[in-house]
């Protein structure tokens, strides 16, 4: 097993990752000084998969353990659904000492993250991510949220957790799709910190995708650290940790432009992309960077053409990122892998050509 340390003063916390350690849950909870009480917050598919193991171990350690299920699905992320959460809380008399385990991918990771941060004015939170976008990312850090109407994650809180465990094993029980969406947040996480973790996703891609436990656990690993250094910099997302949105503000717009008929990973795939190209352009990034990553975002299954949509119509979506900062539009830029930096220099032509002469490639 392998740990990474988030170093956040009091709210410091460890990252456990290895294959098989789920099936530990109990005795690393007593570890970090849980007793008693807890719940388990996950969806049917994953209780299934887990969440009654995960359970049974839990009860052999001592613990008196409740699961709460919600269906799968973004929209379980309401203020309705953590409602119904928090009468289970009650109704299963949790106190402010009860730790909720948020077992799954992002919805769950979210939901139960709010729901820990807000119950009780806070429960102690301990992430179980059973997905490759959630092990990487979104379990750590401490951002939690829902949505209001069609507006995503719009009522949150940072609310660190006090233990990130992250089995690979769980890995094995994804679909293609799901696994590679959650590839290109760890190729993200290479272009923006790490040029090795991207010479290293390039040399053992196949591995990765046909599950290798060494090629995963490593990739895994790194994109945690790198995450926990950015957070550890920067945890309320005030300056360096806005480089994490590399490829947001074009994949965002795309989404919307799209009535997100583009998914997210894909969406911020071609986002990615479209920074690079910007970068190059700018004369900023070398041309063969620009093709490097093109070819590895091509082989890992994700897509490199952007969707048949009006390009006016993604750049008033631009108009309305979340980013803008005293009018200007934020972008995150690329000088090469492994290294980009944030302007509001970025003209909105100069995009608007990017994505006309792309749109006329495809």
């Amino acid at each position: 097993m392998k740990k990474v340390k988030v170093r956040l003063g009091s709210n410091s916390y460890e990252i456990h990752i290895g294959s098989g350690i789920l099936m530990h849950t109990g005795r690393q909870l007593k570890e970090n000084g849980f007793t008693g009480s807890l719940v388990i917050i996950t969806n049917p598919i994953v209780k299934g998969l887990y969440g009654d193991a995960l359970k049974q171990n839990l009860t052999r350690e001592d613990f008196r353990v409740i699961i709460l299920q919600v269906p799968d699905g973004e929209e379980q992320k309401s203020l309705e659904v953590a409602g119904r959460l928090y009468n289970e809380l009650t109704n299963f008399y949790a106190e402010r000492t009860t730790p909720i385990l948020a077992l799954g991918g992002g919805v769950i990771g979210d939901l139960a993250g709010f729901v820990a941060a807000t119950y009780l004015r806070g429960v102690p939170l301990i992430q179980i991510p059973t997905t490759l976008l959630a092990q990487a990312d979104s379990s750590i850090g401490g951002k939690v949220a829902i949505d209001h109407g069609q507006l995503k994650n719009k009522i949150g809180v940072f609310y660190q957790p006090k233990l990130v465990i992250t089995d690979i094993d769980t890995l094995r029980t994804l679909d293609t799709k799901t696994l590679i969406d959650g590839l290109a947040e760890v190729i993200k996480c290479a272009v923006i910190r790490d040029k090795e973790l991207f010479t290293y996703i390039e040399g053992n891609l196949d591995k990765i995708k046909s599950l290798d436990d060494r090629a995963l656990e490593e990739i895994v690993f790194r994109s945690a650290k790198i995450k926990a250094e950015i957070v550890e910099k920067d945890e309320k997302d005030l300056g360096l940790r806005a480089i994490l949105n590399y490829g947001h503000t074009v994949g965002h717009a795309i989404e919307s432009a799209s009535d997100f008929k583009v998914e997210h990973a894909e969406a911020v795939t071609i986002g990615m992309l479209a920074a690079a190209k910007i970068s190059n352009k700018m004369g900023i990034l070398d041309k063969n960077e620009l093709l490097r990553l093109k070819s590895l975002i091509e082989r890992a299954g994700l897509p490199t053409r952007i969707p048949k949509l009006k390009v006016e119509k993604i750049i008033q979506a631009i108009k309305h990122d979340k980013k803008i900062l005293r009018g200007k539009i934020r972008f995150v830029l690329l000088k090469s892998i492994g290294s980009v930096f944030i302007t509001d220099e970025v003209s909105l032509s100069l995009v608007e050509q990017i994505l006309v002469d792309w749109n006329e490639e495809t």
